[in-house]
């Protein structure tokens, strides 16, 4: 069972037929809509301040999501994909974004609807991307836009593959040994 634990008297909130794998972290100041997935190791610090995560959003292994104290907060909008041990620290992520794997995403930074924040990106604070837009390299600056239907259609594919895959979880017929 995930660690779920109240700090200052402020108690995690979960949507329905969300998915917590049996060692994700959810801390504090936390809501989360419905159909969202938390995987294997990924912290949701909301001890210092407020995380708040729309429906149908994956946070994937190893992320992180935390804040500054009074200072900022995590806002993160439907069908967003946060990668394998990205980090986003008191940012706004949109609609259908995706934050790839190992990203970065720093205080105050906004991350538009659609847009693509690449594997190992560093996105510094007050960065202000563009929807539509990849961006991606150290710090992260802008690669190319990219079609509105199609940035929908791959982060919204992506979304939907992890409650999938989550309902996998669910299922005892899902969970089944390969080698049966």
């Amino acid at each position: 069972m995930a660690l779920i634990k109240t700090v200052r008297g402020i108690e995690p909130k979960m949507g329905d037929r969300c998915f917590l794998a049996e060692n994700a972290t959810v801390i504090g100041d936390v809501v989360m809509g419905n159909d969202c997935s938390i995987w294997f190791n990924a912290v949701l610090r909301g001890d210092v301040n407020s995380i708040r995560i729309g429906n149908n959003v994956n946070i994937q292994d190893g992320a992180v999501l935390h804040t500054l104290y009074e200072k900022s907060q995590v806002h993160i909008g439907d069908f967003v994909s946060i990668g394998h041990n990205a980090v986003v620290h008191g940012a706004i992520i949109k609609d259908y974004a995706l934050i790839g794997m190992g990203a970065v995403v720093l205080d105050n930074a906004v991350v538009g609807e659609g847009a693509i924040v690449a594997a190992n990106a560093l996105v510094l604070s007050n960065t202000v991307i563009e929807p539509n837009t990849i961006w991606a390299g150290v710090p992260a600056k802008f690669v190319k836009k990219v079609e509105p239907e199609q940035a929908k259609e791959i982060n919204q594919k992506i979304a939907h593959n992890y409650t999938t895959y989550a309902s996998w979880f669910a299922d005892p017929e899902g969970c089944k040994n390969i080698s049966e």
